[in-house]
């Protein structure tokens, strides 16, 4: 079964920080996503913007223009590029065997009767599909852009 793939650059592990906070919290300004890092860790303004840019270069993020200000939002769903790295580790480290992933999920990692029951309803819908998918995964944070939440 074929999907066509995303060709995105990959993320410094800074830049995938913002991608998690983009996903989670809808399109955000350069200042907003500093304010949030700034919980975390020391970062600078100008940083994080720098680091936007050159996450929108990549085709990760994509702004709108509200007077002076740069609004970022997410240019692809969180679950495309999860579905895209999952497919990238089948291939490269399964052999091309979605049941070696299973496999070594299982015995590596383990899972407890509630993510066990989860994948269940989504295996179920699957084959109640008949083309092996399931949409059971959209939730927050998994739509490209969200409207703007209002910041007090």
């Amino acid at each position: 079964m074929s999907k066509q793939k995303l060709v995105l650059a990959e993320l410094s592990e800074a830049q995938q920080e913002i991608m998690e906070i983009i996903w989670e919290e809808g399109e955000l300004s350069a200042l907003e996503l500093q304010q949030i890092l700034a919980k975390r860790r020391d970062v600078a303004r100008n940083t994080v913007r720098t680091l936007a840019e050159r996450m929108e270069e990549k085709g990760w993020l994509v702004h709108r223009e509200v007077g002076r200000t740069f609004l970022y939002s997410a240019a692809i769903p969180k679950t495309e590029s999860v579905g895209q790295k999952i497919a990238e580790v089948v291939d490269k480290l399964c052999g091309g065997s979605p049941e070696s992933l299973v496999a070594a999920l299982l015995n590596y990692r383990g899972l407890d009767s509630q993510e066990l029951q989860r994948i269940r309803l989504l295996l179920d819908e699957a084959k109640a599909t008949g083309n092996g998918k399931s949409n059971l995964l959209s939730g927050p944070g998994e739509g490209s852009r969200r409207p703007r939440k209002r910041r007090g």
